[in-house]
C-alpha cells in the first residue's frame, strides 16, 4: 500500500506510523492485529498497566474462559508482531495535534501518527477497608460475571459504598443463598422501599454499621468485622470500586466527554469514534462496563474504521492532487 511506501522513505521514518495504539490491553492489541493485518505501519505504547491484573484468571472469553490475564496479553502480543507491528513498554504522557498527531513518551521519544486509538482504561480505586486492597483479584471480587462461579455457593458479603450497592447485592444473590449486604457508609434511611422489598425477596440479609476491617486467617478471608468489634463469617465479599476513567490524553485533545454515574467518557459513535476528527478509543477508555471480549471486539471494530477512513483519505488525496 502507498501510505507504508511512503513512511518507509521519510528520513525519520523509525518515528512516523499510521496509526499509534496507547494502551496494551485486550482492546489496544485487538486493534493493532487489525491493522497490521492490513499493513499499516502501528506503534502500540504499552505502560504495563491492566485492570485485570490483580485477577488470577478472565472468565467469560469464549475458548480463553480460565486463561490468566497475563498469558492472554502475551499471546496478543506474539500475534501483533508476526504482522510487523511493534510494540514498546513506556508511557504516553502528552499528545498534541497538527499533521496528524505527536505523542511523547516518558522514556523522552516522540513519535507521529496519522490516527490514533486511546485505550489507556480505567483505574479501579478501592474502598479504604483494611485488607480490601490486599484481597482484591482473591476472595475480595467486584463483578459476578466475572467470578460469581468460580464462588458459588460460598458465603458472600457485600460492602455497600453508596445506595448503587443495593443493585450489586441483589445481582450476586444469582450465585449465593447466603448473602449479607454490609451497610457500612451507607445510612438506612438511604434505602428505599423497593430497595427492602427486594433484598427481602432475595434473602439478603442487611447489616448496619461501619466496618472496620476483614478477619483473615490462613491466607483466606473468614470474615467481616464491624467497627462495634462484632465478626460475621464471611468467605467472599464484593466490592464496588471506583471507577477513574484515564483520560488525560483526550482532555489534552479537547475531546467532548460525557458525565455518566461512573465517571466521564468520551461521548463516540458505534465504531469507537471520538469527537476529535483522527481518534478512536475501545475498551474501558470509552466506558465502565467493557469487559475483555468487549474490549477485544472494540477494538477491532475501531482498527476496521481506521483502515477504511485512511484508504478514503488517500484516494481523495490522489483525486485532488
Amino acid at each position: 500500500m502507498t501510505r507504508n511506501k511512503n513512511l518507509n522513505d521519510s528520513p525519520d521514518n523509525n518515528d512516523r506510523y499510521d496509526v499509534v495504539v496507547v494502551g496494551g490491553g485486550a482492546a489496544g492489541l485487538s486493534a493493532a492485529l487489525v491493522l497490521g493485518r492490513s499493513r499499516l505501519r502501528t506503534l502500540v505504547v504499552d505502560a504495563g498497566e491492566p485492570r485485570n491484573a490483580p485477577s488470577a484468571h478472565m472468565q467469560g472469553f469464549l475458548t480463553r474462559d480460565g486463561m490468566a490475564p497475563a498469558e492472554f496479553l502475551e499471546l496478543g502480543r506474539e500475534e501483533i508482531a508476526r504482522y510487523g507491528v511493534e510494540l514498546v513498554r513506556d508511557r504516553a504522557v502528552d499528545v498534541t495535534r497538527g499533521d496528524g498527531f505527536a505523542v511523547s513518551l516518558a522514556g523522552g521519544r516522540t513519535v507521529r501518527a496519522r490516527r490514533l486509538i486511546v485505550t489507556t482504561g480505567l483505574q479501579d480505586e478501592l474502598p479504604e477497608v483494611p485488607g480490601v486492597a490486599e484481597r482484591f483479584g482473591r476472595d475480595v471480587l467486584h463483578c459476578p460475571f466475572c467470578h460469581g462461579w468460580e464462588v458459588r455457593d460460598e458465603h458472600f458479603g457485600v460492602l455497600a459504598t453508596s445506595p448503587m450497592s443495593v443493585h450489586q447485592a441483589l445481582m450476586v444473590s444469582g450465585w449465593s443463598d447466603d448473602v449479607t449486604l454490609f451497610l457500612h457508609t451507607v445510612a438506612e434511611a438511604d434505602l428505599s422501599d423497593d430497595d427492602l422489598r427486594r433484598l427481602a425477596a432475595a434473602g439478603v440479609k442487611v447489616v448496619p454499621g461501619e466496618v472496620a476491617g476483614l478477619r483473615i486467617e490462613d491466607d483466606r478471608l473468614t470474615g467481616v468485622r464491624l467497627a462495634d468489634g462484632t465478626v460475621h463469617d464471611r468467605s467472599v465479599v464484593f466490592v464496588a470500586p471506583r471507577a477513574v476513567p484515564q483520560t488525560g490524553l483526550m482532555e489534552r485533545l479537547g475531546a467532548e466527554l460525557q458525565e455518566t454515574p461512573v465517571g466521564a467518557y468520551p461521548v463516540v459513535d458505534p465504531t469507537g469514534r471520538t469527537s476529535v476528527p483522527g481518534v478512536w478509543t475501545a475498551g474501558n477508555a470509552m466506558g465502565f462496563a467493557e469487559q475483555v471480549v468487549h474490549a477485544a471486539s472494540g477494538g477491532y471494530r475501531a482498527a476496521t474504521a481506521i483502515v477504511g477512513d485512511l484508504i478514503m483519505s488517500d484516494l481523495d488525496a490522489a483525486i485532488a492532487g
